[in-house]
């Protein structure tokens, strides 16, 4: 393919019925902590006041986290209860550190996100733009209303705002217009944000979830942290009903956009991959495709995904699209940054 031929099919996938998925490459893109560095952090930050049972645990859990990494440690041994409330605490607070130098440096307008750029350029369908993040921070949230949109997450109130679907959605209402037998209801401009592994406003308040923007020492955070108990804490509320319209939202899909996702999640996978194998047509950007990412990327001709990659020495992007492999020097197309610029604003 030439790049003119390149840049028109990129731009043209960005039509009606996407649906968005945003993953940590996105948000580690902006300077926040990846597997990695968590992993060093909790490796360095658990132990200190829990039990000999729960510590035991961890004195087995943490030589694997340094061998085979966070994701696969926490599966091959299940931590306590205790000690799944420890990496949890301690994974919020570290994101939310820093989470918050970033948003400081948006709010100060030193710095745009990669997100908000990106959504200038995409469709605003009049029941919202469905977004569904893997990720625990805001910067979704942020880079939405940066671009003018309206933040729908279902939660409803400033302080301990419950979780109510319905009220959320007229909360965008505009205008009713009347025209018998039909009533027709006008919404705001809204991105539908999907967040199944939880979020770091979400807290426990007297045996129910609540949303409150603010850190709150103490208490407990609602997020699903890596492990063997991923999959059954997915089912508790509010994520089981996050998690049951991002997969009502992928099943409706057309067409798919991932940014920065690594296809790791046993959840999403169980609809996306249907819908991907099924032909939808499907566009990933990430700097490094993870394996399963690019297994996906080569066995499917509807899959379209760039990545960064070297060559003799020269950076650019390599390019999989109809089982075939391209590599375009001299092009980050793989950042959103540059993918906005030099194919939505040549």
């Amino acid at each position: 393919m030439t790049l003119d031929e390149i840049k028109k099919h990129l731009q043209d996938h960005l039509s009606d019925g996407l649906v968005t998925v945003v993953g940590s490459g996105l948000s580690c893109a902006e300077g926040l902590p990846g597997m990695g560095e968590l992993a060093d952090h909790l490796c360095a930050s658990i132990g200190v006041g829990l039990g000999a049972d729960d510590l035991a645990v961890w004195e087995e859990i943490a030589p694997l986290i340094k061998a085979k990494g966070l994701e696969v440690a926490l599966h091959e041994k299940a931590p306590t209860a205790a000690l799944e409330s420890a990496i949890s605490t301690a994974t919020g607070l570290l994101i939310a550190e820093r989470e918050q130098q970033v948003i400081a440096s948006v709010f100060n307008g030193a710095r745009q996100l990669r997100l908000t750029r990106l959504l200038g350029h995409m469709l605003k369908p009049s029941s919202g733009m469905p977004i569904v993040t893997t990720n625990y921070d805001r910067l979704v949230e942020v880079a939405v209303e940066e671009s003018g949109l309206g933040v729908d997450t279902m939660f409803v109130g400033r302080f301990a705002g419950s979780l109510n679907e319905r009220e959320s959605k007229l909360s965008f209402c505009r205008n009713v217009t009347f025209r018998k037998p039909n009533v027709t209801y006008h919404y705001r401009p809204r991105a539908l944000i999907y967040k199944p592994h939880g979020s770091l406003d979400w807290y426990l308040r007297g045996g129910r979830p609540v949303c409150y923007a603010g850190d709150l020492p103490g208490v407990t955070r609602l997020i699903i942290t890596p492990g063997q108990n991923k999959f059954r804490n997915g089912y508790e509320s509010p994520f089981d009903h996050h998690r049951a319209r991002a997969n009502a939202a992928i099943d409706r899909a057309s067409r798919f956009l991932f940014l920065g996702y690594g296809f790791n999640d046993d959840h999403l996978e169980t609809h996306v991959s249907p819908g991907i194998e099924g032909g939808k047509p499907t566009l990933m950007l990430s700097r490094t495709l993870t394996p399963n990412a690019a297994a996906i990327a080569i066995a499917n001709a509807n899959v379209f995904a760039l990545e960064h990659h070297e060559e003799a020495g020269v950076a650019g992007t390599r390019m999989t699209f109809n089982r075939t492999q391209q590599f375009l020097p001299g092009l980050a197309l793989w950042d959103v940054h540059s993918f906005v610029e030099e194919v939505l604003e040549p």
